[in-house]
């Protein structure tokens, strides 16, 4: 086959619209499509995408240059350096990560800085470059003749599918295809050596798949879809190899339309299925998309956390059994919620259900969010939903926030989501334009009948009050649909001040018809009342607990906001959702947020005598007590002191219901 590309020189100005992490063909079997533009203006995601800029974003081009990540490429280049190769085998991924992440912000404007670390790593990658394609310094460095000989534990192709996706960024945001050149020459080097020479191996940790398929979109080189089609199809045949954890950790043990439950490594699992829907979308072929939601479904309904979290288990960061959901040994990594969003997203590109918008939203906003500090310099690799008063005699335990890891793929994934939020906000199908998350923007969007432009402003997530203004729109008729949150599921509509009777869709929507004039305007109050949520009987772990939500955000109980005396760690909740009271607050270490407090009752005495069982039933001393919750996605910036999400409550609760999911 033919990949022959040009060379381009980067651009001073070229920003297109209709870039994004996930864009489908025309044609493909996507029902719903991004929106052409879409800019974050204000409210919280525009916070965070602020202190992702001028604080994570310097962070961590700084640390790849203390880490190691960019001599690894110079030693590949071969520069003379008095230096070793340092850091995992993966290290080169950070590199590509930060690049996406550069990317995204330059789709918003131009940047001596970044366009400079966009200069020098663009130009190291390229240098480093075998003359085949090849391109992975830890074996082009330390062990030369075994490429490919150990793709159990290499991640050489997790790597080079990091390389694809931050080179189509690149290409799409600002014009720039010097990344792209690099990255097409790998690609071909990858079809000719699993494609044609047909080496029968598979890498042990997913994520090429996707990556080739958006490739594949980019550039529109057929092979480079069929290479992911061959990834995908040949999982489940003992080709990963040998792993002490089995076959199951590593989504090889059955072929992917025999799985019925994701398995294993929560981030690898999750990866693959976002390149299984992506193959969906390209090649129509329903039986992919069908056994992935259905894993999806068993994902939602038995193995995800109320934070959105997922990976049951510490040991080997990966899913548990069904309702194995404890809230302190937990992992839910933050890499892990990057991947659910990943996968979510294309599930709602494929099938424009608000379910899936739904998991996106409640992940955004309470794991991914919480893996990052207040101040944009640490980072979380695992987010609990507990941690006890001794978990501080723990030392480099992954649920401690730091500034860098030695295994740093979470820090870069979550600089590259933040700079992309904007991608997630609204999609079109047909002449409808549907508003999926909710935040501060200025959305626009290429319909049948015309251009339309919407500015959207809202008080989420603190206050339910959210407002979308027509700018600009075509005189056609075309449709404005609003997804219904699972957590409010009746909203009250205006359109220009008067009540609108409209009533969700089958999809979760409501949809609004009419020959828009720009300056009309539709208000929304989304019910953000807090609510006592109640586990599933099977979840053993919190079996008879309690855990606060408002809005999309679930809440949680640290010691650093109880009274004098109260000991988090003894709370009983005793309160209704009727008694929990609101107040909006500036917290030191935090900021702005919206506090909890709720009856609880504390215990004071319980009898000890030996083993801490007691036979039959005893009278425990209590005292009552107002408990105070923050955000969950703010908490650990005070202090290390306790905190819980989960807290023992009466054995019948008060409030609580089923939610859509």
């Amino acid at each position: 086959m033919s990949t022959t590309t040009s060379t381009t020189t980067r651009p001073q100005h070229a920003h297109p619209a209709g870039t994004g992490p996930v864009v489908p063909t025309e044609g493909s079997a996507a029902v719903q499509r991004p929106v052409a533009r879409a800019v974050v203006t204000g409210g919280l995601w525009h916070h965070w995408q602020q202190l992702n800029r001028t604080a994570s974003i310097p962070l961590g081009i700084a640390k790849l240059s203390e880490a190691g990540n960019l001599t690894n490429l110079r030693l590949a280049a071969g520069e003379p350096l008095e230096a070793t190769h340092q850091g995992p085998v993966y290290m080169d991924s950070d590199v590509y990560k930060m690049l996406e992440t550069v990317a995204f912000e330059l789709e918003r404007g131009d940047d001596d800085a970044l366009t400079a670390f966009v200069d020098e790593a663009c130009a190291l990658v390229a240098a480093a470059q075998a003359e085949d394609g090849y391109l992975n310094s830890y074996y082009q460095v330390r062990a030369p003749g075994e490429r490919y000989q150990n793709l159990t534990n290499s991640h050489e192709l997790y790597t080079a599918g990091h390389l694809f996706q931050a080179a189509v960024a690149l290409a799409r945001t600002t014009g720039d295809q010097r990344l792209l050149d690099i990255a097409r020459r790998l690609a071909d080097h990858l079809v000719e050596v699993f494609l044609v020479q047909r080496l029968p191996r598979l890498d042990g940790h997913p994520q090429v798949e996707t990556a080739l398929v958006e490739l594949y979109r980019c550039v529109g080189v057929p092979e480079y879809l069929e290479l992911a089609r061959r990834l995908v199809e040949d999982r489940g045949r003992g080709l990963v190899g040998s792993h002490p954890a089995g076959r199951l950790y590593q989504q090889d043990a059955f072929p992917v339309r025999e799985m019925t439950v994701v398995t294993g490594h929560a981030v690898r699992a999750m990866y693959l299925e976002a390149g299984i829907v992506d193959l969906y979308l390209e090649t129509g072929d329903r039986s992919l998309l069908e056994t992935s939601q259905a894993r999806w479904e068993n994902l939602v309904a038995a193995r995800t956390a109320l934070t959105g979290g997922h990976g049951a288990r510490q040991l080997k960061e990966a899913f548990g059994e069904d309702y194995e959901l404890p809230p302190d040994q937990s992992y839910n990594e933050t890499c892990a919620a990057v991947a659910s969003i990943h996968w979510s997203w294309r599930l709602l590109l494929a099938t424009g259900e608000a379910r899936y918008a739904d998991l996106v939203e409640r992940t955004l906003h309470n794991v991914f969010a919480a893996s990052v500090s207040a101040d944009g310099l640490e980072f979380f690799k695992g987010n609990p939903l507990q941690r006890r008063a001794d978990h501080a005699l723990s030392v480099g335990d992954p649920r401690w926030r730091d500034g860098w890891f030695w295994s740093a793929c979470c820090p870069p994934n979550v600089t590259r989501l933040m700079s992309s939020l904007q991608h997630y906000l609204a999609t079109t199908s047909g002449s409808t334009l549907s508003l999926q998350l909710y935040g501060d923007a200025r959305i626009g969007a290429v319909l049948p009948v015309g251009e339309v432009d919407l500015a959207v402003s809202t008080a989420l997530p603190w206050d339910g009050s959210t407002r979308v203004r027509v700018e600009s729109a075509p005189g056609a008729e075309w449709t404005l649909a609003l997804r219904v949150p699972s957590w409010s599921p009746r909203p009250e509509v205006r359109l220009d001040g008067q009540p609108l009777e409209v009533a969700p869709d089958e999809a979760g929507y409501l949809r609004i018809t009419r020959r828009w004039r720009p300056g009309e305007e539709v208000g929304v109050a989304f019910d953000v009342s807090p609510r006592l949520t109640t586990p599933h009987p099977r979840v053993d772990a919190v079996r008879g607990c309690l855990a606060l939500e408002r809005g999309p955000l679930v809440y949680c109980f640290e010691q650093a906001d109880q009274p004098d005396g109260v000991d988090v760690e003894q709370l009983r909740l005793t309160g209704d959702a009727a008694s929990v009271a609101v107040e909006r607050r500036e917290l030191d270490g935090i900021g702005a947020t919206v506090t909890l407090t709720v009856d609880a009752e504390e215990l004071v005495d319980a009898p000890r005598s030996g083993l801490p069982y007691y036979p039959g039933e005893r009278s425990w001393t209590t005292r009552p007590v107002r408990a105070t919750a923050v955000p969950y996605f703010q908490w650990a910036n005070r202090d290390r002191r306790a905190m819980r999400v989960w807290v023992p409550g009466p054995a019948a609760p008060a409030a609580g219901g089923a939610q859509r999911s």
